[in-house]
């Protein structure tokens, strides 16, 4: 009578043993896909940084370039090149065209 609560202790030892390498193997293939998905997310972060980063200087180029076309310069630039305007008192050089 003694051995047969033994052989069921080692049975119930065996089953209890197999449940926690079970939950061991799982959690470790779950540990490795999460891992896998933090190394491509933080890929996907740094990306995404530098698009940021690169709205900023466009945002920062259109501010300056909407200053620069509210000042008189600009007006005087757009006249000499797209419409051919000058001062009175402007001598303009061209050079020959070469055939």
């Amino acid at each position: 009578m003694v051995r047969a609560p033994r052989r069921k202790s080692k049975s119930g030892l065996i089953v209890v043993l197999l449940v926690v390498l079970v939950v061991i193997a799982v959690s470790s293939v779950k540990a490795m896909s999460l891992h896998e998905k933090s190394e491509e997310l933080a890929v996907t972060e740094r990306q995404l940084e530098a698009q940021i980063e690169s709205a900023k200087e466009k945002a920062e180029e259109l501010e300056n370039r909407e200053k620069y076309m509210q000042t008189k310069r600009y007006v005087e630039d757009e006249a000499k090149n797209k419409l051919g305007l000058v001062y009175p008192d402007e001598i303009v050089i061209r050079p020959s065209e070469q055939k």
